[in-house]
């Protein structure tokens, strides 16, 4: 099988898993949908956040649970992936645009050398990121190390409200993070 379906197959699998957790309303309605890539689901339907523990690539540690409370939104990347480099200024801008609505992001960097990340962020991004070499982070969201990039929208209650399987943009992302940062938290 040649490496193009041999990924496809991946991902439709990896799309299929995260549904798993989303089941129908009485009406029988799909409460997550899903057009392969990205993955979005109703309050009532997210799944619990996987632990979110790491050292950052400037130093000291970040743990997601902290968070709570704001909406979350971790990308994962690395140096060497060029779909990374393309969305990096889109993620700023987005993270700018809504950091005064009580949301915050959070970048993962997999399979990668410290070196190679920090420089790949200067002059890119001003929020922080996890060194996360052996993309266990991203293991924990069932997000494949050769899926990068991927996003991952958290709601305020640290809940998994969106995974977004490819590069993303501005125009793409902002409003979604702007819906789940509108939303009432349900621990309220």
């Amino acid at each position: 099988m040649n490496a193009r379906r041999w990924t496809a197959g991946l991902l439709a699998t990896v799309a299929a898993v995260a549904l798993v957790g989303c089941t129908s309303g009485g009406s029988g309605e799909k409460r997550c949908t899903s057009d392969g890539l990205t993955v979005t689901c109703a309050a009532d339907q997210r799944s619990k956040t996987p632990t979110v523990i790491g050292e950052l690539l400037t130093g000291g540690q970040y743990d997601v649970s902290q968070a709570r409370g704001q909406v979350v939104v971790v990308n994962f990347w690395g140096s060497w992936c060029a779909p990374c480099r393309a969305e990096a200024d889109d993620l700023e801008a987005t993270y700018q645009a809504t950091k005064a609505s009580g949301v915050t992001f959070l970048g993962v960097n997999v399979q990668d050398s410290k070196d190679k990340a920090i420089a790949f962020e200067q002059g890119r991004v001003t929020y922080p990121s996890i060194f996360d070499p052996s993309s266990r982070q991203a293991l924990n969201f069932d997000i494949p190390p050769n899926s990068t990039p991927a996003t991952v929208v958290l709601d305020r209650d640290g809940r998994i409200a969106v995974v977004i399987r490819r590069a993303v943009t501005k125009d793409e992302l902002r409003p979604i993070v702007e819906q789940i940062a509108a939303e009432k938290p349900a621990s309220n």
